[in-house]
């Protein structure tokens, strides 16, 4: 389960999508220096960060700020929302009927039993866009956000020693794609075996038993 993940001002090559608009990574920029060192942690009754992500806009993706899990009746969502599993989404493919990419330098998961925290990049710290599926929610005093619930997928074997799932990765030149096509299974397929490709470019840093930025919050 994905539940942290970083976003480094510092980046410069991305893996994003093709074709992004400077303005949307300008953005990026600037939301990461202005949380820089934070670990992006889901949002929730005391907790109000909003995160960057990449959304279908007019002609182009665009960036708006998003809530990570899912607003029920006006609360978080009592069931688990801030990870989809991809298996769940082939069978329930109403669940894809809006998406978003959310970027990141990394993410965070604890290896058991040994309580290690590993730090988990891709081409040691590129700028990357994990899937997410959306939905609007509203808060109980009546705002409304888009939430968003990052999909998650199994871990390949070089990875599954640390944890057995990891966030859906989507090569750049996917990424259009997985904003406006049509909400189906075959978008998902699509997205998973491309997927597979970036695998080898992803590693796992240990952090011993210092989780460092892992800890920290908004």
């Amino acid at each position: 389960m994905c539940a942290s993940y970083g976003l480094d001002p510092r980046f410069t090559d991305t893996d994003l999508i093709d074709e992004i608009d400077e303005a949307v990574l300008e953005g990026l920029r600037a939301w990461a220096a202005e949380n820089a060192g934070e670990t992006v942690r889901p949002t929730g009754r005391n907790l109000r960060n909003l995160n960057p992500l990449i959304v279908p806009g007019d002609g182009a993706p665009t960036l708006e700020t998003g809530w990570w899990g899912f607003l029920v009746g006006g609360q978080p969502a009592k069931f688990p929302s801030i990870n989809t599993r991809s298996e769940r989404l082939q069978e329930r493919q109403g669940g894809l009927r809006s998406r978003a990419i959310v970027p990141a330098t990394s993410w965070y998961e604890m290896q058991k039993p040994s309580k290690t925290w590993h730090e988990f990049l891709v081409d040691g710290g590129t700028l990357f866009g994990m899937a997410a599926v959306t939905q609007r929610g509203r808060t109980a005093d009546g705002d409304w956000y888009t939430c968003y619930s990052i999909v998650m997928r199994p871990a390949p074997e070089h990875l599954a020693g640390v944890h057995d799932r990891m966030p859906l990765l989507l090569p750049s030149a996917l990424g259009a794609d997985w904003l406006t096509a049509e909400p189906t299974r075959e978008i998902l397929d699509e997205a998973l075996l491309a997927a597979a490709a970036l695998d080898e470019r992803v590693t796992a840093v240990p952090r011993s038993n210092d989780k460092g930025s892992a800890d920290r919050l908004f």
